[in-house]
């Protein structure tokens, strides 16, 4: 089979062909390709062509984005076996057959039916072979076969990484690089010209040049000044076809802006400056602000001021703001217009990067003369030392002089001065000044001990002019005088042991003064004089404002004396020196043999009568059976005192029992007790605190006219209907029981209820030790005997 194409390009493609097409026909079976082959015949004489260089005998050649309205013919397929009458079928597959590619079965012509992109696919690879088509036998093997998509100029060429941004250096050379630019064309770069690219500038000229073939960008010009112009903005262009009329182009904007260098000297825009300075200005303030112009930027125009010579070199000073470059004139000593009107400065600026390839623009420094001018005003007074410190005795008299300030007007008038305390602080009101002098008294007592040192703040100003003050701080020492007495420094808790030795240390005592060392560091101890001397303890001056206490006897006894008094006269250093007496307490315990105290408190030694353990034990038995005998006594004594209900019969029946536990002291009223009196002595109906009645109560004056007119039958009913209609009344039976025999008996009410006027000598006063369950009973019968006893 013979792969045949009619995409011959040249006349000697054409005659490849047709040569082929005649010798190829008579051998069969094998695969013939016209395109570009030398192929020998057997039984033929060997023919040699010279094949053009680069050519592949298998493969075809079909243009991209064909746009034409019939599918693009390709080549041709045709195998040896073909006489042409239909029997061979033509087969195509691989990549795009049936889709893209189509082809004859029958003539084996191949066609694409779709527009290609070769920047999308450059080749399809695909498969040919003919069958009979009768016993679909094959005739020849598969061949395989190779259809590239040739290119043509469609794509322009593309800039990917713009717009750039570069910077070069100002003052450059001529054909310094700048940057180098790349633009990509995805056409075929192996066939034509499709894909070479040729660099131009289309804006930018004459200061910028770009390299046709490497798209480098240099400088064209000369010394390009930044303070001329400091921005540029360059145009590129890109075109394919080797630059030829037809070809494709893209461009892009390369944004190059010119860095400084120092190639500009600080300059002052004049050379004489004139400066005003009031005399009143401060020390370390500022006073003025000079500045030297630099065209260049950043570090390029950092500069430094320096004052080089003047006769106020040492009076004022200047330093460099590294923000605004500005030289600042600083005070260094306080002006006094009195005694120098004016003084000049040679002030100089210089650059402090320099670039030494620029130094014949130079020099990098430029110099001033500044005269500055001291005004005149009127100063606040001047005290004659920056602060003052006075002494004065504690308890020293209101009035006595402290010591004085003094201050004058500096100013050539010369004005009176007055003086005057703030008294802004509660200290400023423990002095008094006099306003012409300046002399400072007490106007209190002090005391140091309490304030050692007082600070006052005085004031001075003109008489002329109040507004003008100055102020001076004035620190007033308190002197001490020996005017406390010495104290032991803490209460001591002296303890000796009973068997201590004559001479030995029991505790060593020290005092403390509030007057300071010059007046009480001192101190002598010594015994009261006053006192005879002491035959039990002594004490001993340590001459190092200590004392120790000594013991002058041999072995104490608690039993005997538990504790001694011991007084103690201190005494201390001062002129005149002063005194006191302290007590010490000195307890007698009980000690180990190393020292340790066991206990200080008095015992009971029963040792010494000879009683053994047991009979101690047996002596507190018999303690504790007679006390439970008199407990035991006591009580069977009270327990025979008279009941309240002195039999079984007692016709006092005014016990109610209910088996309820009632609602504490709100219930107290839930039984009325009242019906089981005698009618003559009803009181007025009471209701429970805890419930509002709804039944309107009965008035007395009603209740005792009714009772009188009524006899018991009828007035127990009408009980028990009040009673159900009482909604106060608990809600549960409750069954009461009235002793009431009749109204105006001759034999009179055995009730016990009116028996509380009766005398008894019975004595109910021991109800009151029977605690609170009978505090009702020990009020009531307290009452009946209180009135029996009125």
């Amino acid at each position: 089979m013979r792969i045949t194409s009619t995409s011959c390009i040249c006349p000697v493609l054409v005659c490849l062909c047709f040569v082929q097409r005649c010798y190829g026909a008579a051998h069969h079976g094998s695969i013939k390709v016209t395109r570009n082959q030398t192929k020998h015949i057997e039984g033929e004489t060997e023919v040699h062509h010279r094949p053009k260089r680069g050519w592949v005998w298998n493969q075809f050649f079909v243009l991209e984005e064909h746009m034409g309205p019939d599918p693009q013919y390709v080549g041709k397929l045709h195998s040896n076996s073909d006489k042409g009458d239909g029997s061979v079928k033509y087969i195509l597959t691989g990549e795009g057959a049936g889709t893209i590619f189509i082809i004859d079965d029958t003539t084996g012509d191949i066609h694409s039916t779709k527009s290609l992109d070769r920047e999308q696919k450059t080749h399809y690879v695909l498969h040919a072979q003919a069958i009979d088509r009768r016993t679909n036998k094959p005739l020849e093997p598969e061949s395989e076969f190779i259809i590239k998509v040739q290119d043509i100029n469609d794509n322009a060429p593309k800039f990917t990484d713009g717009p750039y941004i570069v910077t070069v250096p100002e003052m450059s050379e001529m054909g310094t690089s700048v940057l180098q630019v790349t633009a990509t064309d995805a056409d075929d770069p192996t066939y034509g010209n499709s894909a070479r690219v040729v660099y131009s500038i289309l804006q930018g000229q004459p200061y910028f040049s770009v390299d046709p073939k490497t798209g480098v960008i240099r400088t064209a010009l000369h010394n390009m000044d930044r303070e001329a112009r400091e921005h540029y903005s360059v145009v590129i262009q890109a075109k394919d076809m080797a630059g030829q009329v037809g070809g494709l182009s893209g461009s892009t904007t390369v944004n190059i802006t010119l860095t400084d260098v120092n190639d500009n000297p600080p300059r002052f825009p004049q050379k004489h400056y004139q400066l005003y300075v009031p005399e009143s200005a401060q020390v370390g303030s500022a006073v003025g602000k000079i500045k030297a112009n630099d065209a260049d930027t950043g570090p390029n125009a950092d500069m430094k001021y320096t004052i080089i010579n003047g006769d106020g070199s040492g009076v004022f000073s200047i330093s460099t703001d590294k923000e605004t470059r500005e030289g600042i004139l600083s005070l260094k000593k306080p002006l006094n217009y009195e005694k120098k009107k004016s003084y000049t400065l040679n002030i100089e600026g210089a650059n402090t990067h320099v670039d030494f390839r620029f130094s014949h623009l130079g020099p990098f420094k430029d110099v001033t003369m500044l005269k500055i001018i001291v005004g005149d005003v009127d100063e606040p007074p001047l005290f004659t030392m920056p602060s003052y410190v006075m002494e004065v005795y504690e308890n020293a008299k209101i009035g006595t002089p402290v010591g004085t300030v003094m201050a004058q007007d500096p100013d050539a008038a010369n004005n009176l001065v007055r003086y005057f305390i703030d008294h802004n602080t509660e200290e400023d009101r423990y002095f008094t000044i006099d306003a012409s002098t300046g002399t400072i008294k007490t106007a209190k007592i002090f005391d140091r001990e309490e304030t050692p040192w007082y600070n006052i703040t005085v004031a001075a100003s003109e008489i002329d002019n109040p507004g003008l003050v100055s102020h001076v701080p004035v620190g007033v020492r308190i002197l001490d005088i020996n005017d406390n007495p010495p104290e032991l420094a803490r209460d001591y808790d002296v303890v000796v042991c009973e068997n201590a030795k004559p001479g030995q240390v029991i505790q060593t005592i020290t005092a403390t003064d509030k007057d300071n060392s010059a007046n009480g560091a001192r101190f002598h101890f010594s015994l009261d004089e006053g006192l005879s001397l002491n035959p039990n303890f002594t004490l001993r001056n340590n001459e190092d404002n200590t004392a120790s206490i000594l013991t002058r006897r041999r072995r104490y006894s608690r039993t005997t004396q538990g504790t001694y008094y011991l007084p103690v006269l201190i005494s201390d250093g001062g002129v005149p020196p002063l005194s006191s007496s302290s007590t010490l307490t000195i307890r007698v315990c009980a000690c180990e043999r190393d020292g340790r105290v066991r206990t200080c408190h008095a015992e009971a030694f029963l040792s010494s009568a000879g009683l053994s353990t047991g009979a101690l034990i047996a002596i507190l038995l018999c303690v504790v059976i007679l006390l439970a005998i008199v407990v035991l006594f006591i009580t069977l004594r009270r327990s025979k005192k008279e009941p309240l209900i002195i039999s079984e019969e007692d016709v006092r029946e005014n016990v109610v029992t209910y088996d309820d536990e009632g609602g504490g002291e709100e219930d107290t009223e839930a039984f009325d007790i009242t019906a089981l009196r005698n009618p003559s002595a009803a009181e007025e109906l009471k209701y429970r605190r805890d419930v509002r009645p709804e039944v309107k109560p009965v008035s007395r004056h009603h209740l005792s006219s009714s009772l009188d007119s009524i006899d018991v039958q009828e007035f127990i009913k009408q009980r028990l209907v009040e009673a159900d209609l009482d909604p106060s009344v608990p809600p549960y039976d409750s069954l009461q029981t009235y002793a009431y025999e009749g109204h105006r008996s001759e034999a009179g009410s055995i009730s016990s209820l009116d028996s509380a006027t009766t005398h008894s000598d019975q004595d109910y006063n021991y109800l009151g030790d029977w605690g609170p369950e009978f505090k009702k009973l020990a009020e009531l019968y307290g009452e009946i005997e209180s009135e029996r006893t009125t």
